[in-house]
């Protein structure tokens, strides 16, 4: 599911891959305006499914870590406000949700981002973030 998601550099929010052209990607917004408009090939785009965050050993596929806050918040909106939270909130936040997260290089953007993408996404009704192919794999 996460591979059609894409965030496009420069533009708030994510989107949804729904067609491609020649030179462009027609893309839709995932928030409830459902807004569509074309992307050109000088855009950088990338997919949710492509990202990984850093931990103390490895890089874990953004896809388990939205699962991961799945879990804590039982499939709500995250308790914490990403723009109100201070540094150490956010932290903690992080700690519970990817215990071996690398504090170096994870910073405090890469948290506000994780909590923002992962409301929008829940309250716009995506909520698979793990392919159940992966799933039965484990």
């Amino acid at each position: 599911m996460l591979k059609t998601i894409l965030a496009i550099s420069g533009k708030p929010g994510l989107y949804k891959l729904v067609s491609q052209a020649k030179n462009m990607l027609i893309v839709e917004t995932v928030d409830a305006a459902r807004k569509r408009m074309p992307v050109y090939a000088s855009d950088k785009v990338i997919s949710l499914g492509d990202i990984a965050m850093y931990t103390d050993d490895d890089e874990v596929p953004l896809a388990d870590v939205l699962e991961s806050v799945k879990k804590k918040e039982n499939g709500a909106v995250t308790a914490i406000d990403y723009k109100k939270a201070s540094v150490e909130e956010l932290n903690a936040f992080m700690a519970e949700v990817l215990p071996t997260y690398d504090r170096d290089r994870v910073h405090t953007s890469d948290i506000k981002k994780l909590i923002q993408w992962y409301n929008l996404l829940v309250s716009n009704g995506v909520t698979e973030f793990v392919e159940k192919a992966e799933e039965a794999a484990e």
